[in-house]
């Protein structure tokens, strides 16, 4: 295991004293080596990117300029904007039941060129079917779907069985992804573009701590049992539908894994690109840290703790440590109180009193773009220097949920 490298007193944290904090930076530098290691390891396979763990546009049109090719989005109304932002490939990563945003698609040929759908139940194909009836049943092409087959790893068999990954979609054989594909193909508005195959518990789960040898068990384990699955899949829809498709796979925590299976035809990651504390522990791959935030000292309440204003930035997922923010500098968060809403205390180790009121302290967050849903901007630095500020999702008023 190779730990994330070491943070160091990085040159900008002077270029960026006279902005307010709280402030979000991310280094360019290691942004974009970044995107070359996520490249490289996809060992030409096009890569897209995961939008959630971005949410700045101007980011987003970054890494398609290094080399990203197309964008996963996670909401209907957000792959709409960016469809109209310029962007021609854009994939749903979550079935929708947005009516408002399904007419939308609908009644936009345009948008139906660039967007595909993803789907893994029937109802998700009539939500579509009525859209076109509320639009009008407009002429032009028909709307694209990809089928998300469960990828989770099943030990043992019926109802004893033991479910280790997310639980995402109900459909896993061959036999049930070619019925749903069935029941696209009877509209007559929607064609199957392709499958997904997302291995949550090998692209999301850290190497890390005593259960390490038990995770990468698990993770062998399915990489083995989808080696299996996942091209018989594939090839039973493509002899039902006479043409090969789209096959999606894979994130930041197993994009090379999931390379190594030939029906693969693109791997999808993003939160590689700013490194979060949840990728600090992970055999394939050297976290390089991008993303930050800073917060100022507002008090110094007792000898070795400071107190910073703001901070209760707690990821999603399971109540626990592993969600909360984390110093850059070797203070720890107090345990009483952890990432507070308004405020929150530092304890530095012992023979260090921390910053003097007024001083900046800098911490990284669990996950990727989720961070930036707290941030109107981002500073994007590269050496002493600030290059630019550019507004987050939630900057330019875009709230996706």
């Amino acid at each position: 295991m190779r730990p994330a490298q070491s943070w160091r007193p990085a040159p900008w944290r002077e270029a960026t004293r006279t902005f307010s904090a709280p402030l979000a930076v991310v280094d360019l530098d290691r942004f974009d080596a970044n995107a070359a290691d996520l490249l490289a390891r996809a060992g030409g396979l096009p890569l897209r990117l995961a939008s959630k763990s971005v949410r700045v546009r101007h980011l987003t049109h970054r890494a398609l300029e290094l080399g990203f090719t197309g964008v996963m989005a996670y909401s209907l109304a957000e792959a709409l904007w960016l469809a109209e932002d310029g962007i021609d490939d854009v994939l749903l990563a979550y079935p929708s039941v947005d009516t408002a945003a399904l007419v939308r698609l609908a009644s936009t040929p345009a948008a139906r060129d660039k967007i595909t759908v993803m789907i893994d139940d029937v109802s998700q194909v009539a939500l579509v079917e009525r859209a076109f009836i509320r639009a009008g049943s407009p002429e032009g092409p028909p709307v694209n779907v990809c089928l998300d087959i469960d990828a989770s790893l099943r030990l043992g068999v019926g109802a004893a069985h033991v479910h280790l990954g997310v639980r995402r979609s109900p459909v896993r054989t061959p036999e049930e992804a070619v019925a749903l594909a069935r029941s696209v193909q009877r509209t007559g508005r929607m064609r199957v573009r392709g499958v997904m195959f997302y291995e949550a518990q090998v692209a999301g789960m850290p190497e890390t701590g005593v259960k390490a040898p038990a995770i990468r068990l698990i993770k062998g384990l399915t990489m083995l049992e989808l080696a299996g699955r996942r091209p018989a899949v594939v090839t039973a829809l493509e002899e039902h539908l006479g043409r090969p498709m789209l096959v999606n796979g894979g994130g930041t925590g197993s994009v090379q894994q999931t390379g190594t299976d030939p029906t693969i035809t693109e791997i999808t990651a993003g939160s590689g690109l700013y490194c979060p504390t949840l990728f600090d522990s992970y055999d394939a791959f050297t976290p390089r840290p991008a993303a930050f935030f800073g917060l100022d000292v507002v008090r110094r309440p007792a000898r070795g703790i400071v107190t910073a204003f703001g901070g209760g930035y707690v990821a999603s997922g399971p109540a626990h440590r592993s969600r909360l923010p984390r110093p850059v500098d070797g203070a720890r968060l107090v345990s009483a109180e952890g990432a507070g809403e308004v405020q929150t205390p530092l304890r530095y180790p012992r023979g260090r009193d921390g910053g003097a009121i007024g001083s900046r302290v800098w911490l990284r967050h669990a996950k990727a773009g989720e961070a930036m849903e707290r941030f109107d901007a981002v500073h994007l630095v590269r050496g002493t220097r600030v290059l630019q500020t550019v507004p987050t999702y939630r900057g330019e008023g875009r709230n996706f949920g």
